[in-house]
């Protein structure tokens, strides 16, 4: 753990800890268990803050090695992405919430989504000082480049959320600004998705680079479960027909990727562990 702190090309993956603990709590707080929902949310914002600070630190900016921006990737967006999770959840459970508590949860809401924002551009700029300033290989352009679409999704189903929310000031002062910033960064979302797709075709199709199943392949299945979501959440928030009818039509595409990888993980799994356990037993 500590040499996955101290290296830049993996710290940001423990971002991943925040926003799978705010997909679970929302995912729970959805079937009514929203006392749950508060205490992984408390979990999810303390590390959040922790992480926000010592990760970049630890990585990037406590090193003496320069420059640091040659192991930038797409995983850096987690950083973003955990951010926005916290986000969705409060937003989520601030309608359940008594009146003490949801001027606190509006307020973590907007912030975590203002901070995401913020944390999106800083890592664009990181991730492409790398692109343009280091020879760009088949095999760095590696399946966690999704994430940066990803990242927009969640910042889009976020906003979508805070914009839903009423009756607080802080989300008063800010709804037209995040309902019209939500539709641009859907938009910027849906550009990312044909240069992605072409950036995978470039490294299999034209540099012959096998596609097997790997981890990292998980990261292009979050990209198109969020974008989905987010148009789905934007299009009833914002009173937009086309975009949520895109999203549901996207969904379709997510949950094939969800299977085919589900598949080839199996596989792998049967091909790597189970065949070669079976010969050394004779079986």
């Amino acid at each position: 753990m500590r040499g996955d702190f101290m290296d830049p090309a993996r710290a940001f993956g423990f971002f991943t800890f925040i926003a799978g603990t705010n997909v679970l709590g929302t995912r729970l707080g959805m079937a009514g268990w929203q006392g749950t929902t508060a205490v992984l949310l408390a979990v999810a914002v303390l590390a959040w803050v922790v992480l926000g600070y010592v990760v970049p630190w630890t990585a990037v900016l406590g090193r003496s090695e320069r420059p640091v921006v040659k192991d930038a990737n797409g995983s850096w967006f987690i950083w973003c992405v955990a951010s926005q999770s916290v986000a969705v959840s409060a937003a989520s459970l601030e309608p359940l919430a008594g009146p003490d508590w949801r001027a606190a949860l509006a307020l973590v809401a907007v912030v975590a989504w203002s901070v995401g924002l913020i944390l999106y551009a800083a890592v664009g700029i990181f991730v492409s000082l790398r692109l343009m300033t280091y020879p760009i290989r088949p095999q760095d352009l590696r399946p966690q480049y999704f994430v940066a679409m990803g990242a927009m999704a969640i910042s889009v189903l976020a906003g979508a959320r805070i914009v839903e929310m009423a009756g607080a000031p802080m989300v008063d002062a800010t709804r037209g600004l995040v309902a019209g910033a939500s539709v641009v960064f859907w938009s910027f979302a849906s550009w990312l998705f044909p240069v992605l797709l072409a950036a995978g075709w470039w490294r299999h199709m034209v540099h012959r680079v096998p596609l097997s199943y790997e981890p990292g392949l998980w990261s292009v299945i979050f990209p198109l479960g969020m974008y989905a979501v987010a148009g789905i959440y934007l299009g009833r928030a914002d009173g937009l027909p086309l975009v949520a009818a895109i999203g549901r039509a996207e969904l379709w595409l997510a949950v094939a990727a969800f299977l085919a990888t589900l598949a080839a993980m199996l596989w792998h799994l049967w091909a790597t562990l189970l065949v070669p356990f079976s010969s050394r037993n004779g079986t």
